[in-house]
């Protein structure tokens, strides 16, 4: 379910804060740069702005409610139930979103975030709520 309380979106505090956030970051540094390098600027920003993240979370995989031996590693985790995924290509196509279905899918979170700090005049984002 997609909400949160009556008519409010699930996280969606926690979701504008991750987007501000985003934003100061491609105010700050445009386009242009590779991942790495928007994605070390996101965590000084994210840890300025207190909002809990760890980059690089080693999170399991369920099937069928069991989880695996196996463990994946997603882009982001933030507010320790938010996955977020940085691009940084020039327009977000269906394509990038594949890593973020199959996280939130295998991990049973429910929100997540496609950042693409690649698109130029503008930050570009996808919100997606399993």
């Amino acid at each position: 379910m997609d909400t949160e309380g009556p008519g409010k979106p699930e996280h969606e505090a926690e979701g504008y804060a991750l987007i501000g956030a985003c934003f100061e970051v491609y105010k700050a540094l445009g386009n242009g740069y590779l991942e790495d390098v928007d994605q070390k600027s996101l965590e000084i920003e994210l840890g300025d702005q207190g909002i809990p993240f760890v980059a690089l979370p080693r999170v399991p995989v369920f099937d069928q409610g069991r989880a695996l031996p196996k463990r994946d590693e997603a882009d982001r985790l933030v507010f320790a139930r938010i996955s977020v995924a940085l691009k940084a290509v020039q327009a977000l196509l269906p394509e990038p979103e594949a890593p973020l279905r199959h996280d939130l899918k295998a991990t049973g979170r429910h929100v997540g975030y496609l950042v693409n700090f690649g698109a130029f005049p503008k930050l570009g984002w996808r919100r997606r709520v399993l």
